[in-house]
């Protein structure tokens, strides 16, 4: 293939405009905060079951704490059934049984008082800790926010460059040979980079040094001829910062 020098020269601008977009696209594909937010959303994830366990032991306890307390009532209606009755007299054998049943609801209501202060004291430690795990996930939920608005500001800033450079890569591409063009996208679709510069004998995209014959017919080559890398194929552009 031939192309003026001046156009082959011209296509390492085309390649510089392509290796940014394509350095962009990788720099979208691998922003920190992707990591960071799927990190927390796993965290996340963790905390809200042990958010749900904590919970459900503090909702165990107020049942536990709710029956006591109904126990508690029922038993303090009785003693009060018992105490009108005891107080309006009556048998010596009932009053005897009413006084030996009142001295029993009192051991059962003080026994029910006792157990209602040991689980209000266990919530009190389950509560703790219910809410020890909301604000860790509080927290978490702040830091994938704050890691969603620098993946979304660094996603903006990225578009704006991709904006750019495309917005120069049209018309660049455009005022080239078209038969050149096509060659270029081909290899740069298929490697990665279409065009290197040539220079100290070296290929720039393989980064391979040529000697003898392959050498010799880089430099004897006209100046139109569209030269390629034997080894990785892309076209390797010659200036004068070539040294041949």
């Amino acid at each position: 293939m031939k192309a003026a020098p001046e156009a082959q020269r011209r296509l390492l601008d085309l390649q510089a405009v392509d290796t940014a977009l394509a350095q962009l696209a990788h720099r979208r594909k691998s922003l920190p905060e992707f990591a960071e937010i799927d990190t927390v959303s796993r965290e996340l994830s963790a905390l809200e079951d042990e958010r749900v366990r904590a919970q459900v032991a503090v909702d165990d306890i107020d049942r536990d704490i709710s029956r006591f307390e109904k126990d508690i009532e029922q038993v303090r209606q009785r003693k009060d059934r018992d105490q009108k009755r005891l107080d309006a007299g009556g048998a010596v054998r009932e009053i005897e049984g009413l006084q030996h049943e009142l001295a029993t609801l009192n051991r059962r209501q003080s026994e029910l008082e006792d157990a209602e202060l040991e689980l209000m004291e266990q919530r009190e430690t389950a509560e703790a800790t219910l809410n020890e795990v909301r604000g860790r996930l509080t927290s978490a939920v702040e830091r994938r926010a704050a890691a969603e608005r620098r993946r979304d500001e660094a996603l903006a800033d990225i578009v704006k460059e991709e904006e750019f450079k495309s917005a120069s890569r049209g018309p660049l591409a455009a005022d080239l040979p078209a038969d050149l063009v096509t060659l270029y996208d081909k290899i740069r679709t298929d490697s990665g980079l279409g065009a290197a510069l040539f220079r100290s004998g070296r290929c720039g995209g393989c980064r391979i040094e040529l000697y003898g014959a392959d050498l010799n017919r880089v430099k004897t080559a006209p100046a139109d001829d569209v030269v390629r890398c034997e080894e990785c194929r892309r076209i390797m552009v010659r200036t004068a910062e070539s040294g041949l």
